[in-house]
C-alpha cells in the first residue's frame, strides 16, 4: 500500500480539484492518503474581507488577467463535478479548521472532513474561522459534538499543525496541494488521474 501525504489548505481550490483526482484514484488502488496541514497565508485575519475573486483580481495577483483565469480554474472544477464559487469564499484564517481536521485524523475522520471544510468554503462561501461554522462542519463529519466544541474552545491540537508545516518546509513542499509519496520529494498535488495512477504505481 502506498501512503501519500497531502499538504492542502482550504483556502485553496487546487487542494479542493486535487481532492477529487486523488478520490478518483485511490476508488482502485491501495492507497494509505494522510491529510497534512498547511496554511496558504497564516497572515490572513479572522473577519471575512473581500472574496476570494476580488483578491484575484487585485494587481498583486492576476490583476486585468483575473476573470480569464478564474473563469478557466471554475471550468476545471466543474469538470470534477465541483462547484468553485469564488465571488461567494472570503479568504480568512484557516489555522482553527486545520486544528478540527487534526482532531479528525485522530478520530480517523480526516477523509470526510476535508470534504465538509472544502465544499463549505469554496461552494457555500461559509467562514471557516467561524467556531459556529466549524461546529457544525464537525458534527456533520461525525465527531461528537461535545468534544468539538472542546478543541475549538482551546488550543487542542495547535503543535501538530505547526509540525506539519515545519515537516512541509523540511520537505520542500512549498506550495499546495503538494504530495509526498512514500517519503519521496513532493510533487504537485494537482495532476490528472491517469498521471496519479502512474505515480502510484511507480514508486
Amino acid at each position: 500500500m502506498r501512503r501519500v501525504d497531502v499538504y492542502a489548505d482550504v483556502l485553496c481550490p487546487w487542494s479542493f480539484i486535487g481532492k477529487r483526482r486523488l478520490d478518483t484514484v485511490r476508488a482502485g488502488m491501495r492507497v494509505d492518503v494522510r491529510w497534512r496541514s498547511v496554511e496558504l497565508d497564516p497572515r490572513l485575519g479572522r473577519v471575512p474581507g473581500r472574496t476570494a475573486a476580488q483578491e484575484m483580481a487585485d494587481p498583486a495577483w492576476w490583476g486585468d488577467a483575473a476573470a480569464a483565469r478564474i473563469a478557466d480554474l471554475r471550468a476545471l472544477g466543474a469538470a470534477e463535478g465541483l462547484a468553485l464559487n469564488l465571488h461567494l469564499a472570503r479568504p480568512v484564517n484557516s489555522f482553527d479548521a486545520h486544528r478540527l481536521l487534526q482532531f479528525a485524523a485522530e478520530r480517523g475522520r480526516a477523509d470526510v472532513m476535508v470534504e465538509h471544510l472544502l465544499v463549505a468554503y469554496h461552494t457555500d462561501g461559509a467562514d471557516i474561522a467561524d467556531p459556529r461554522v466549524l461546529q457544525r462542519l464537525g458534527e456533520r463529519a461525525g465527531l461528537p459534538a461535545a468534544e468539538v466544541m472542546t478543541v475549538l474552545a482551546g488550543n487542542a491540537y495547535a503543535t501538530r499543525v505547526r509540525a506539519d508545516e515545519r515537516d512541509a518546509a523540511d520537505r520542500g513542499a512549498t506550495s499546495v496541494p503538494s504530495l509526498v509519496i512514500d517519503g519521496g520529494s513532493p510533487i504537485s498535488g494537482v495532476q490528472p488521474p491517469e498521471v496519479l495512477r502512474r505515480l502510484f504505481a511507480d514508486q
